[in-house]
């Protein structure tokens, strides 16, 4: 790329459209039909753009587990934190020089993690806001059908030197009478059967494929290990906008 020519992802984020859609996808996994109601355009207008966003791997499509017949778009975080940090080098160097990374809050939010078997996505997800919160966000998971917490959860969160072992599986029944700033499901089926929380917390949703249903133990682990770096990606990226808003 010559240095006299702007990066491809600036020129793909530059149009309006495609820009809302970013900024939509930044929060929650969404389907086409929800982008529309959100940004009020044309079902042909936003399809047309999440195919230019998907062409320039910012954007990835995936079945719903709960509806086969629906797809949920998400935002790819570490390829868009990629190509910005690319595109900030080609300015000057000193553009992705970072101040202080510590969260500090006035208060202590409160976030509930939920998926279906509470097992496994949602155990880590919990984990991992904790971990990387330092603490400052008080932080809880439930499940539609509670199971138990899967080994293979265990051992990806000791790989981070995060000891989940004290967690547990819990129903709705335990949290319902609690209000929660935001609500995230990490299970295309959870989402579907969320109940509504006390108070006017927001309700996101960033969809993930279930590790646990992987029978072959090496891909599994795999999974696993995958799932606990997107969620991670994820929750670093809800923080700093917390952190942004504090």
């Amino acid at each position: 790329m010559s240095i006299n020519t702007p990066p491809a992802v600036l020129k793909l984020l530059a149009h309006d459209l495609r820009w809302q859609l970013i900024r939509e996808l930044a929060i929650s996994d969404y389907r086409v039909s929800e982008l529309v109601a959100r940004i009020h355009q044309p079902l042909n207008l936003v399809s047309y753009h999440l195919k230019q966003l998907r062409e320039g791997q910012l954007v990835t499509v995936r079945r719903s587990e709960a509806d086969g017949r629906d797809n949920y778009y998400s935002l790819d975080l570490d390829r868009l934190s990629d190509v910005f940090r690319a595109a900030g080098s080609a300015i000057h160097p000193a553009v992705n020089t970072r101040g202080s990374d510590v969260l500090s809050l006035q208060r202590t939010p409160s976030v509930l993690f939920v998926c279906t078997h509470n097992s496994a996505r949602s155990q880590m997800a919990e984990a991992l806001m904790r971990h990387l919160s330092r603490g400052q966000i008080r932080v809880s998971s439930a499940g539609s059908e509670p199971a138990t917490v899967h080994p293979d959860a265990v051992n990806t969160m000791d790989t981070l030197d995060i000891d989940i072992r004290a967690q547990r599986s819990k129903g709705f029944e335990e949290v319902l009478d609690q209000s929660f700033d935001t609500v995230i499901t990490v299970c295309d089926r959870a989402r579907e059967v969320c109940p509504a929380f006390p108070g006017e917390g927001q309700h996101i949703h960033w969809g993930f494929p279930d590790p646990a249903a992987i029978s072959d133990e090496h891909q599994r682990q795999q999974a696993f290990a995958e799932t606990a770096h997107r969620l991670q990606a994820r929750i670093q990226h809800y923080l700093t906008e917390l952190k942004s808003g504090a």
